[in-house]
């Protein structure tokens, strides 16, 4: 009776693993404008570059709560307003570690730089929108910003 529970244990195990690792991680990124309309970007340490803030999304936890804490936990500001979905990314090799789905939303912030995950982030910068080094972001954050910039939501 015992090794038929432990059969059925082991089965669930390994459909939950492969559920988990053959389908792509979801996450956010988010384009964060400051009251004067300059935008926040954080200089990662794995590559070095320059990205929007955003990361994956907790088990557990929706997309609202993912762009809020990402926030906090990256650049130390706060967002006041959640303003539009700017697009959906899926291409399989946006992000060079894994596939992942990126849910990019612009957001109004306000507050002081503080850099809470040392680990993941360099430095923090405000850049006036002209000032951007769009072909020099990590992964595919300059393609995001430029769908920003054009106004229009992308399913790409």
């Amino acid at each position: 009776m015992a090794a038929g529970y432990l059969q059925q244990f082991w089965k669930l195990v390994y459909a939950a693993l492969g559920t988990i690792i053959r389908h792509p991680i979801s996450g956010t990124s988010i384009v964060p404008v400051m009251p004067d309309g300059r935008i926040v970007l954080i200089k990662r340490r794995d590559t070095n570059q320059w990205a929007l803030p955003g990361g994956i999304i907790d088990w557990g936890e929706d997309i609202r709560s993912t762009v809020y804490r990402e926030m906090e936990e990256e650049t130390g500001l706060q967002v006041t307003q959640i303003r539009r979905l700017v697009g959906v990314y899926s291409k399989p090799l946006r992000d060079p570690r894994f596939h992942s789905v990126c849910i990019v939303v612009e957001a109004t912030v306000d507050g002081d730089f503080a850099v809470q995950d040392t680990l993941e982030v360099k430095d923090i910068k405000a850049f006036v929108p002209a000032e951007i080094p769009l072909d020099d972001l990590s992964h595919d954050h300059g393609e995001q910003l430029r769908d920003y910039f054009s106004g229009e939501t992308i399913l790409a």
